[in-house]
Formats: C-alpha cells, sequence, structure tokens
C-alpha cells in the first residue's frame, strides 16, 4: 500500500547513515503472518505462497481489489487462486477514495461486486485502505460516517471488513475500533505495536527468498483475518486438506496427516493453559509456539492430525497443532446449552440481499450483529444449535448465530 512515500525515501536515507556508522545487525523482526500483494508485486505462484508459508510462517494473504470506483486489479482473481491452492487464507482490500457517506457505499458495492468476481470467498475480509488525500481533507466525523458505510455495505455481500490506515491518523484523522494499523519502526525487535487491532503493519520492504520484490507484512493480534474459510490446498505439496471428510495419505518423514473435519475439546490439567505447537513441512521438527495458546475448556475446529514420533496432533489454525494428550471429552461442546453437531447449512434470505448474524448475550437474548452478515446462498459449517425464544440458532463462528429461517 501507498503510506506515505515521502516518509519513507527519508527514513530510508536515515537508516543507510545508521548502518554506515554502527554497521549491519541481524533483526529477529516481528511475526510475519500476513502478506499484502498487488499488482506491484505481480502475478504470485502457487510456490510464492508455499515458500511464505513453510519457510516464514506466513497464514493469509490479503490482495487488492479495487480503488476507488473503476480501477480493477488485474492480478487479484489469480493471487485469489493461488492463495488458496497453497493453504493460505485469503482476504482483499479496497483503496478508498470517498469522502462522503454514498460515495463510501457507491465504492463498497464496486469493491464487493469485484471480489465477487475475481472469486474472494464469502466470509473473507474485505478491508478499506483508507490513506488518500480525499480523507486527509475530511472532518474526523466524516471519515468515521463513510468508514462504517463502507463496511456496513460490503457485509451486504457475505463479506468482513476492517479499516487499514496509518498509526498517525487513528484518533486525529478518525476514530479506528480494531483496524489494521500500519506503523513501520526501524528496528521491530520484541516490539508488539497496536496490540488492540486486528494486526499491526510493521514493514513495506519485506523480502521472501522465495519471491521478487519487496512486500507489505503484518503480524496478526486475533483471528479476524484467519477464520470463516476452510483453506482448500496445503503448503506442504505432499497433503492436501479436503472439506468432504476424506483421507490424504501423503506423509511426512514421520508420520501421516489424515484430514477429517471435527470439534475437540481441549484442557491442561497441569497449567492455565493449552500449548500449541508447529510443524515443519517434513514433519521433522516440532516446535513450541511461544506466543500463542489454547484456553482451557475451550472448543476448536480441527481439519487434519498428523503423527509425529508416536503423538497425534490436531491441527487447529495452519500449521498450529496441539497434542491429542490435552484433548478433553469431546462429545459435546463447550456450552453445555446448546446442542453440538457438526453440519453444513446453505443460508438465503428471501427479502433481501444478505442474512442478518445474531449475538449472544450474556442474559440469554439475541441481538442483531450490525457490522457482519452472511451472503444469500452461501454454506456455512455449523457445530452448534440453540434455542432462544422459540426460534432456533445455529452458530457459524464465535458467538455468531443465524436464525433456522434462514436455513435452506
Amino acid at each position: 500500500m501507498v503510506l506515505k512515500k515521502r516518509f519513507i525515501a527519508a527514513l530510508t536515507a536515515v537508516m543507510s547513515l545508521v548502518v554506515l556508522f554502527f554497521g549491519v545487525t541481524t533483526v529477529d523482526a516481528a511475526r510475519t503472518d500476513m502478506v499484502d500483494v498487488s499488482n506491484n508485486n505481480g502475478a504470485m505462484t502457487v510456490a510464492n505462497f508455499q515458500d511464505m508459508y513453510n519457510n516464514y510462517g506466513v497464514k493469509a494473504a490479503v490482495t487488492k481489489i479495487s480503488e476507488g470506483n473503476s480501477f480493477k486489479d488485474a492480478t487479484a482473481a489469480n493471487n485469489i487462486k493461488t492463495a488458496q491452492a497453497a493453504g493460505l487464507y485469503i482476504n482483499g482490500y479496497h483503496y478508498a477514495h470517498y469522502s462522503s457517506v454514498a460515495g463510501a457505499i457507491a465504492e463498497a458495492d464496486y469493491a464487493a461486486q469485484t471480489a465477487k468476481a475475481d472469486g474472494l470467498p464469502s466470509g473473507a475480509v474485505l478491508a478499506a485502505d483508507v490513506e488518500s488525500s480525499e480523507q486527509s481533507a475530511s472532518s474526523v466525523s466524516q471519515n468515521n460516517a463513510d468508514n462504517a458505510a463502507f463496511m456496513n455495505e460490503v457485509a451486504k455481500y457475505g463479506y468482513r471488513s476492517t479499516i487499514y490506515t496509518m498509526g498517525s491518523w487513528v484518533g486525529s484523522v478518525m476514530n479506528v475500533d480494531q483496524g489494521w494499523i500500519a506503523a513501520y519502526p526501524y528496528d521491530p525487535t520484541g516490539q508488539d505495536w497496536y496490540t488492540g487491532n486486528h494486526g499491526w503493519q510493521w514493514s513495506s520492504s519485506y523480502q521472501f527468498s522465495g519471491s521478487y520484490g519487496n512486500f507489505d507484512v503484518s503480524e496478526l493480534y486475533d483471528n479476524f483475518f484467519t477464520s470463516y474459510q476452510s483453506t482448500t490446498g496445503s503448503a506442504n505439496t505432499g497433503s492436501t486438506t479436503t472439506d468432504s471428510g476424506s483421507t490424504s495419505t501423503g506423509s511426512s518423514s514421520t508420520g501421516t496427516t489424515v484430514s477429517s473435519k471435527s470439534v475437540i475439546n481441549v484442557n491442561n490439567a497441569s497449567g492455565s493453559f493449552v500449548p500449541l505447537v508447529s510443524i515443519s513441512a517434513d514433519g521433522s521438527v516440532v516446535k513450541t509456539i511461544s506466543n500463542r495458546a489454547l484456553s482451557n475448556h475451550s472448543a476448536w475446529q480441527t481439519d487434519q492430525t498428523k503423527s509425529v514420533d508416536g503423538v497425534t496432533y490436531y491441527r487447529v489454525a495452519t500449521n498450529e497443532w496441539v497434542a491429542a494428550q490435552y484433548l478433553t471429552d469431546n462429545t459435546s461442546s463447550s456450552q453445555s446449552s446448546a446442542n453440538s453437531n457438526m453440519n453444513v447449512i446453505k443460508v438465503k434470505n428471501s427479502n433481501a440481499s444478505f442474512v442478518q448474524l445474531m449475538a449472544l448475550q450474556d442474559d440469554g437474548s439475541m441481538k442483531v450483529v450490525t457490522n457482519r452478515a452472511l451472503g444469500n446462498n452461501t454454506s456455512w459449517q455449523t457445530d452448534q444449535s440453540k434455542s432462544v425464544d422459540g426460534v432456533t440458532y445455529y452458530r457459524v463462528a464465535t458467538n455468531e448465530w443465524v436464525a433456522a429461517s434462514y436455513v435452506i
């Protein structure tokens, strides 16, 4: 993304002087959880994304979809397809030029329609990249209203949304609630900036050995960009994740990966959390993940098991696994008041272009979710059903439910 080219040029000059006087140092940078791609990077291949996954820990990609009311990124459809084939979560972004609510809605319609045509899956994130001169000339209240209008409009197409902008604009040009914030420190060692947001883009010049050019990379703080879709490929080309529950026999050097969708409940009787591990592509190295873990007595969807040195691991995210020893009673979900049953439902609202989501409140009532919705004629995996005031709801994400009247 653009993000203050003159500032970056000046920063590069300062960095060059620092290197001149103090020499080159090896920097243990922040995590590369997500990579941004666009026409500036060319058409990405499956091999490009596989290298990022296997060697750099990238688990999600976000590709430019559109800009304003007329620009369409010609590489988006390819990037969506190749990222999915490599086993990454795929999302999109729209570079915004709007300066009014009507303009924001028009750009949202264009962005979402373009994303649909390019193959961006329902449930993916379609973010608004808000950093143009139009927004810098608008008031905070106007920008807030415009951003809300954009996010609400793309939700009607079955996409989730958030605001991407530069850190210096947060609170001064617009207010951002759990956005995706860009700020580039010279030395990101041990840094975790903007942790109250979905993610922090900490570099615009990161280089991957398996790809040409510079890339924007981000550290993610939650699963906002890594949910609502099943990764259909695998970065380990010897095995493939399937949605039908079939067995995949491509094996690592020490075990076999089996694909089977289910929900597991986890608990660590000897600690306050359940540790996660990563497994190398060839299955030879199992490494504890130090900055993420699972809560005790929590439920997680798993789509693969892998045996390494006699230990069975269950995959709960892209290259994040939990050992079988931490599994507890998995006959029901962690919410005892709801029925647990993994199924796929298809939804449609005959009276509107989207299906409304509901959130379960502490008092047992349901409240409308205003910034997300499901697209008509889309399929979703559900693990629970719950009856509230005589209405049956199906859970399609953490505390996001759809009424049975929309299930077809």
